[in-house]
Order: structure tokens, then sequence, then C-alpha cells
């Protein structure tokens, strides 16, 4: 299967493309597309979390305990 490719463009200064250019064994768009790809998983999971914050906030009952709902299960209710 061929995976479709887009083009894109980034600037960079000079001297950086310079030294990019010293190093002509590296493959500087597979370097590029794998910090896109870390940074957009990086941000998947910040965005994740942040769910799973607002759902923990939004889900807190003030008076409940859950040491006192598993003692309640177990039977010594201790309330």
């Amino acid at each position: 299967m061929v995976k479709l490719m887009a083009t894109i463009t980034v600037r960079i200064p000079e001297e950086l493309k310079q030294e990019m250019r010293r190093l002509k064994h590296v493959n500087w768009s597979k370097v590029a597309r794998k910090a896109f790809e870390e940074r957009l998983r990086r941000e998947e999971m910040r965005k994740a979390a942040e769910g799973m914050d607002r759902l923990r906030q939004s889900s807190q009952t003030p008076e409940w305990s859950g040491a006192k709902e598993i003692r309640k299960w177990r039977g010594g209710d201790l309330s």
C-alpha cells in the first residue's frame, strides 16, 4: 500500500540549514516527520488527561468515601 504524503514548508535559520547540509546521511524529512508525530501524540495525551480531570471533578461527591463504601460492601457498615 502506498501512503500519500503531503508537502509542507518549514523556515529555519540559514546557519541551521548549513549545519544540516554537512550531515548528508541524515534524512531530515524523516526527522521532522517523527518530531511532528511525537508532538501530536503528546498533545493528544494532554487533551485526554484534561478530559479525565474534568470527568473526575464533575463526578466528585463531597460526602462520598471510597473506604466507607468498601466497608459497606464487606458488611462492616461504619456510617
